[in-house]
């Protein structure tokens, strides 16, 4: 399994924006094969802080998942509303075991 944590930090007039943009990419990423899960967390204590955890069968699938339609769309939507780059750490699943994704 492929993992990535993308770490967002967004501009605290932009949250509501930030947050049903992020929202359509989620539910429109879900649908495409090879991902497992595309959750979307925001920060209880500081709500201008997000995690998009995105975990897909191979890198090779997170990597289409960036050549999507919707893909593009979110990123150059978002890309003002974010108060520094977002950071994305790359993960390899330790437990479940691939199949437990499903």
């Amino acid at each position: 399994m492929h993992i990535v944590h993308v770490h967002v930090h967004v501009k605290p007039e932009f949250v509501d924006d930030f947050r049903a943009a992020t929202l359509e990419n989620a539910r429109n990423s879900v649908l495409e094969p090879g991902v497992a899960r595309f959750d979307v967390v925001q920060q209880a204590d500081d709500p201008r802080r997000f995690v998009l955890v995105e975990v897909y069968q191979s890198a090779e699938d997170a990597a289409r998942h960036k050549e999507t339609a919707h893909y593009p769309v979110w990123r150059d939507r978002v890309a003002e509303m974010m108060a520094e780059p977002r950071v994305g750490v790359k993960y390899t699943s330790v437990f479940p075991a691939p199949t437990g994704w499903d």
